[in-house]
């Protein structure tokens, strides 16, 4: 049996072969995910920004990197990257990373009113060190990742009301991004390294990270287990290598819980991970490997839809957000043309889920100070 057949039935790290859908839901065809038609059919020719949507969606700018957010006075951040929306009111936020080196990076925001006009922004952590990814909190904190040799995790606040905490106990490595599980009251973590593991953090008391243990995922004859890492600080030993037995990973990026399954990417090998917490066990949920003519390639940033697609952003490729569907199908949703020198990321829903938001980190320009950040409206699906 080959590689392709195999892993087209095999949940990866549980000792036998068995397909499953990659969530709840019924109907669901099992992994990996095909190539196949997109729900809201196939791309228009680009509009005025530049991008490529199905019929009956739009796109608007919303934020340009180095200058003045329309109706504010500050101005947005360069190289924008990891993001998430929060409820406010009758209206939302949207947070976005810097993902900018030697002190420049951390994090800004845009606020919104209930019709999406941004009527404020301003920043919530500065003074950090590329600020790549992260996760929210269902206590409505953003966690921002560092990526960087022994980077921490800061929890900031995304209404910009209480200073950011930086929360040592939850290791210091290349973080890449977090996503929380209020179900095992754990924090998932990726980590941007070749050989790099998938983390959790157990905290002592759920809502509060200023203590508690970082596990790392191991696998032993087949069986998955989580490991307390001796020393989260990483030093001198980093907490990749510490745990005999560790499951290592190609390069983690984006990270997304829903329903019992935290799902993220690897670029180094293009896959999207689904990691099933209720069994315990793992599988390659895409694969670029494994279907004709893949659509998804550079895997990073990914987030989910109430109805249950996820969509995942490119670093590279063809400069495309692809959704991924309950049926397990992975067709492109996006395309942003004239931009090969940047890359797609902070993909996040409002909390009523008609809008996305996202950004192009380098822009036109190439160059980190020429970042986009973009907003699409249209009729996403609320049903199967």
């Amino acid at each position: 049996m080959d590689r392709r057949t195999f892993l087209r039935t095999a949940v990866v790290g549980t000792g036998t072969s068995v397909a499953f859908g990659f969530t709840l839901w019924p109907e669901a065809m099992g992994y990996p995910a095909r190539t196949g038609p997109s729900p809201y059919g196939a791309l228009q020719s680009a509009d005025v920004n530049g991008i490529m949507l199905p019929q009956g969606f739009t796109s608007r700018v919303v934020a340009r990197s180095s200058q003045t957010v329309p109706g504010t006075n500050h101005v947005w951040h360069s190289a924008p990257d990891g993001g998430a929306c929060f409820a406010n009111g009758t209206g939302w936020v949207y947070v976005s990373n810097a993902e900018l080196s030697s002190g420049a990076g951390g994090v800004g925001a845009l606020r919104f009113d209930s019709n999406g006009n941004v009527i404020g922004a301003y920043t919530t952590l500065s003074g950090t060190t590329r600020n790549c990814a992260g996760g929210e909190t269902p206590w409505n904190t953003w966690l921002s990742c560092e990526e960087t040799d022994r980077g921490y995790v800061f929890e900031t606040d995304p209404f910009g009301v209480k200073p950011a905490v930086r929360r040592d106990a939850m290791g210091r490595f290349k973080h890449e991004a977090a996503a929380a599980d209020p179900d095992r009251k754990v924090i998932y973590l990726t980590e941007d390294e070749s050989n790099g593991g998938f983390y959790r953090f157990v905290p002592t008391t759920w809502g509060d990270l200023s203590a508690g243990r970082l596990q790392v995922l191991k696998e032993v004859n087949g069986v998955l287990s989580w490991a307390n890492v001796p020393d989260p600080d990483g030093g001198p030993t980093r907490t990749r290598s510490q745990v005999s037995g560790m499951k290592v990973f190609n390069g983690g990026e984006g990270c997304y819980y829903r329903n019992g399954t935290c799902f993220f990417t690897t670029k180094g090998d293009n896959r999207v991970w689904a990691y099933n917490a209720v069994t315990n066990t793992i599988a390659i949920a895409y694969d670029d490997n494994l279907t004709s003519n893949p659509p998804l390639t550079g895997v990073d940033n990914i987030t989910g839809a109430a109805v249950g697609d996820l969509y995942v952003a490119e670093d590279g490729g063809n400069m495309e957000i692809c959704v991924i569907t309950p049926d397990d199908v992975v067709a492109p949703f996006a395309r942003v043309t004239g931009q090969s020198s940047s890359e797609l990321c902070g993909v996040a829903f409002n909390p009523a889920g008609n809008r996305l938001y996202f950004s192009s980190q380098r822009g036109t320009s190439g160059t980190s100070s020429g970042g986009i950040t973009y907003e699409v409206t249209g009729p996403f699906r609320t049903s199967l």
